[in-house]
């Protein structure tokens, strides 16, 4: 009876997951705040603006049900996804490790990049982490803490292109394509070589990663991939024509929170369904996602560089000034790249019994010019991201809940 009950609270959470969102809602609750998001509400097809909200309800045996409400959701227009990517990458690697299943090869395995291609790069020794060698496990918490690209870089050359993208198929993550490593111009041939990787345990060979190449295409053809009116080249000169991004990573705002969703709540997908991770890893995940920096010790980020917000976008805006709510923690994944800020996060309030997820993207790029460095982020993107996110809550706050939430699985000793 148990196994007939856990599964109906399966089909039934499927069922939801398929259906679509209400369109309504979000726009109704935005602009009644238009003293907030005045700006955005005047310019939502310039500012490229797409919101996904989704409730969360507990039933009697603590299990999330979800509803989705979304703003100008529309899966098949190309934002840049920047550093979201990161997170479906970072899954993968623990998953080719635990599917590789050799004696002596964990994520805290010592990790020996080398070069052979390209714009490929060797890395030997990581003085930010404790050991003062790299690993997968660092390089997870590196990416989960400040997203950082190097870190991404790593873990991408160690799936390989072909395997991250036949990943994102099996979890049917179809409008989704990562083609490319991030921050070093990574495009064409280059992307499509992986180096090779060697893991040791102390002095001890326990695993060689062979250098791959992905002869395989992944054509996308969606709206938006050609913006503005120009573009800096890699010589730093002005190019009067739209920049291209056809041959850039794609991850829509559906894909992310489906990621976010199966990564935090498993035990609402059939067990086949689910990431191929152990506790501790899905530990490992909730653990340094909802970390601010600076409660890290290895890596450690100081002020004035870092800060508590430095990658909370959605309820704080990524201020370095911001009042941490000792009750609340973010599991998120932002990225920033060619005017977009993109967040996509868990929010919990552990004291009102609160949760909930916002999957947002917002751009500004006023003079229509990419890659000069010159983006409305601080006045335009960040705030519409924090008010967004504090707006929701307020309504969170009041809104009536059968069952209260039990949120021990995300409290962590920081």
């Amino acid at each position: 009876m148990k196994f007939c009950l856990t599964c109906l609270v399966l089909v039934l959470n499927l069922s939801v997951m398929a259906q679509q969102p209400d369109t309504v809602f979000l726009k109704t609750l935005i602009e009644s705040h238009s003293e907030v998001f005045e700006h955005v509400l005047h310019h939502p097809s310039h500012n490229e603006v797409q919101v996904l909200y989704t409730q969360i309800d507990r039933d009697e045996h603590n299990v999330p049900h979800f509803k989705s409400f979304s703003y100008r959701l529309n899966p098949n227009r190309y934002f840049y996804p920047a550093s979201t990517v990161k997170l479906p990458t970072a899954i993968f690697t623990l998953e080719k490790l635990n599917k590789l299943n050799i004696k002596g090869f964990t994520v805290k395995s010592t990790m020996i990049t080398d070069s052979a291609f390209a714009r490929q790069t060797k890395v030997t020794k990581d003085t930010s982490s404790k050991s003062g060698l790299p690993s997968i496990e660092h390089y997870i918490k590196k990416i989960l803490l400040v997203s950082d690209n190097d870190a991404y870089n790593r873990l991408y050359e160690f799936v390989g292109r072909e395997e991250i993208n036949d990943k994102l198929k099996k979890y049917n993550l179809t409008g989704t394509r990562i083609i490319g490593r991030l921050a070093i111009g990574d495009k064409d041939e280059s992307a499509r070589h992986t180096n090779s990787i060697d893991f040791y345990k102390r002095n001890k060979l326990v695993y060689h990663k062979p250098a791959l190449y992905d002869s395989k295409d992944y054509s996308m053809h969606l709206e938006n991939m050609i913006q503005g009116k120009g573009y800096l080249d890699k010589d730093d000169k002005l190019v009067m024509k739209p920049f291209d991004f056809s041959q850039n990573n794609v991850y829509p705002l559906v894909d992310q929170q489906s990621v976010l969703k199966r990564l935090l709540f498993p035990e609402t997908y059939p067990e086949n369904d689910r990431f191929n991770l152990t506790d501790d890893q899905y530990k490992l995940f909730y653990k340094y996602m909802s970390m601010w920096p600076t409660e890290s010790k290895h890596p450690t980020y100081s002020p004035p560089e870092y800060f508590p917000a430095y990658c909370k976008w959605l309820f704080y805006g990524g201020d370095s000034l911001a009042v941490m709510n000792p009750h609340i923690r973010i599991f998120n994944k932002i990225g920033d790249s060619y005017g977009y800020d993109i967040d996509n996060a868990y929010i919990a309030d552990f004291k009102n019994k609160v949760e909930f997820i916002i999957s947002a993207v917002v751009q500004s790029n006023d003079d229509q010019i990419y890659n000069d460095n010159k983006y409305e982020y601080k006045t335009v993107c960040l705030p519409f991201m924090k008010n967004l996110a504090q707006t929701i809550y307020q309504y969170e706050l009041k809104r009536e809940r059968k069952y209260q939430p039990n949120l021990k699985k995300f409290k962590f000793k920081y």
